[in-house]
């Protein structure tokens, strides 16, 4: 939002999915839709504002120290998560699942259609 972080992604992007894990909730105030991009494709341009926060055992989330926009998530694997409103538009993305629905906010509901995961992977049960 601020300019503090500028990244640049050389390669393709996953399909979006809205986490509605407990944790993003608590740091964006809603859920996320994010996407990924491989670390190779992925070129850091500018990254005054980075800071990473360790949101657990094997993750840790990056956002701006200035502005507080939230960006990144990463777990050090082979890609790294998006935050999908931090990208430029157009972006060429659309929600293709929702993901750790088990944990989602009690304040609204899902009703797109779209495949929903009681976890990262697990089929919901009733969905």
């Amino acid at each position: 939002m601020c300019g503090a972080v500028r990244y640049e992604v050389r390669g393709p992007l996953s399909p979006a999915h809205a986490c509605h894990c407990g944790q993003c909730r608590r740091q964006s105030g809603h859920f996320i839709v994010a996407t990924s991009a491989r670390r190779a494709d992925f070129i850091l341009a500018k990254d005054r504002g980075l800071r990473w926060y360790r949101s657990s055992d094997f993750a840790k989330r990056g956002f701006c120290g200035e502005c507080g926009s939230v960006l990144f998530w990463d777990d050090g694997g082979d890609e790294i998560s998006i935050n999908a409103g931090g990208l430029d538009q157009p972006t060429g993305l659309a929600v293709t699942k929702h993901i750790f629905v088990d944990d989602k906010a009690d304040y609204y509901d899902i009703k797109d259609g779209l495949p929903q995961f009681a976890g990262y992977d697990e089929p919901m049960q009733d969905a």
